[in-house]
């Protein structure tokens, strides 16, 4: 009986650990980051605060040799967008010229740059269809 209850309890154990493997994640390298001072604020937003409220998910990456990486997990099946910038003072916030240019390198999942304005939905998003994905976003400087 006991062998039965401790066959039981690895099963179960078993399939917990298959549930862990499975966490859907979105991870992000960011590349062509010019010098290693600061670091890399990474927002990951759905049409509705796109460039206009808080992201639903953020991280802050270290720069290790013009890269730095993120990972995002546990996301709900969806349409998103990322924006990031290199956060060069530490501020935590992108800063701007007088005129709206940015003064801080930037870059939006799928690197579709608006260069006559700011980042646009249509550009920047994909669908997560809660498999594991991975992407590439190359700074404009």
């Amino acid at each position: 009986m006991r062998s039965i209850a401790v066959l039981i309890a690895l099963f179960i154990s078993n399939l917990f650990q298959a549930q862990t493997d499975s966490i859907p994640e979105v991870t992000v390298t960011i590349e062509n980051i010019q010098g290693e001072s600061g670091s890399i604020l990474v927002g990951l937003y759905s049409e509705k605060t796109f460039l206009k409220a808080k992201p639903e998910f953020s991280e802050e990456a270290a720069i290790v040799n013009g890269k730095a990486n993120v990972t995002f997990k546990g996301l709900p099946a969806g349409t998103y967008a990322i924006s990031c910038f290199h956060d060069k003072n530490g501020n935590s916030q992108m800063d701007f010229e007088p005129t709206g240019m940015p003064l801080e390198p930037y870059g939006i999942s799928n690197n579709k740059i608006n260069y006559y304005g700011p980042p646009l939905w249509n550009d920047a998003k994909f669908n997560f269809e809660e498999q594991p994905l991975s992407m590439s976003i190359r700074l404009s400087n």
